[in-house]
């Protein structure tokens, strides 16, 4: 089945593939074997608008929508998962915080960095106890001469090592369990800010995934997202965005897998013919087509109502 897209939209989703199958597929099973991270990568990403997809042309960005951002997301997924999810998470969870809770100061000052691919973005929310509950955190703010004092830990962050940009969750009213949460920008440089262990993972090596510490991290009061107290309504929220991103790369993978099918039933043989003049072999990868399909126009239909400003899923 053919989804509809307009021209620019099909230029998008072709730039996107000819960037994967050809700069991006040339590294990706060396990065992805040796957890090497691709920084001239995300430099080309950022040269072709893919950093900053969702952000307006007045910060830097190229101003597109998600349902742009979900097309090139599925074409480099299909090449290299590590790099969709460092992609995914700076565009639906960081530039879109920033665009939509961050002060006019906090957006020209880290989007056009952000959008080049100039700084990469994290999202730390996942603690050690509290997992991605983000009414049980524990991090820690605590306001004092014109700034915060963070303390805790979060684990399991995406590019934390290699982000100059993080979005921090942290508890500012301790007695406030659902409203006592915000928002912070926190940059790699600010005193008290370290990254502890990376994990080793057993696939996705090439997007690194590390503990971040906060032992009195100070962070000026004017990196505040939102207002104090609106953390949990920007997580959540924000983690709309992330899901039609993880959706998306799961098809994109999905799709690499079909295509590999397809290329080996051609070429393997079995009692004189190749496996996919069986039909039962054909039966199974229509089925997986169908399948992969449905997911795709799922995906696809979630990004046109977020950026409609409808429920997305």
């Amino acid at each position: 089945m053919r989804y509809p897209l307009s021209e620019e939209e099909r230029m998008i989703q072709s730039t996107a593939r000819e960037f994967a199958e050809h700069d991006l597929s040339a590294v990706a099973a060396e990065i992805n074997e040796k957890g090497l991270f691709p920084d001239d990568i995300y430099a080309k990403m950022g040269e072709l608008g893919f950093m900053g997809m969702t952000v307006p042309e007045a910060y830097g960005g190229v101003g597109l929508g998600n349902f742009c951002l979900v097309l090139a997301l599925e074409e480099i997924s299909r090449v290299c998962a590590s790099t969709s999810v460092a992609m995914s998470v700076h565009n639906s969870l960081v530039n879109w915080a920033i665009l939509k809770y961050g002060s006019d100061e906090l957006r020209e000052r880290y989007l056009g960095l952000l959008s080049s691919g100039e700084l990469l973005g994290a999202y730390a929310l996942t603690e050690p106890e509290a997992g991605s509950d983000v009414a049980a955190l524990r991090c820690s703010a605590e306001k004092k001469d014109g700034e915060y004092l963070l303390n805790g830990t979060k684990i399991f962050i995406s590019t934390g090592d290699k982000a100059g940009v993080i979005i921090v969750f942290a508890r500012t009213d301790p007695k406030d369990r659902t409203h006592g949460i915000s928002a912070f920008i926190v940059e790699p440089g600010f005193p008290g800010f370290s990254v502890g262990k990376t994990e080793h993972k057993m696939g996705l090596r090439a997007s690194t995934t590390v503990e971040l510490v906060f032992d009195g991290c100070r962070v000026p009061a004017g990196n505040l997202l939102g207002a104090e107290g609106e953390g949990m309504k920007i997580a959540l929220a924000a983690l709309d965005g992330g899901r039609i991103g993880i959706a998306t790369q799961s098809v994109g993978i999905a799709q690499a897998a079909l295509d590999e099918a397809v290329r080996f039933a051609r070429e393997r043989k079995q009692f004189g013919r190749r496996i996919i003049d069986f039909q039962a072999t054909r039966w199974k990868i229509a089925d997986m087509a169908t399948a992969i399909e449905a997911s795709r126009l799922l995906v696809y239909n979630a990004a046109r109502l977020r950026d409609a400003g409808g429920p997305s899923a």
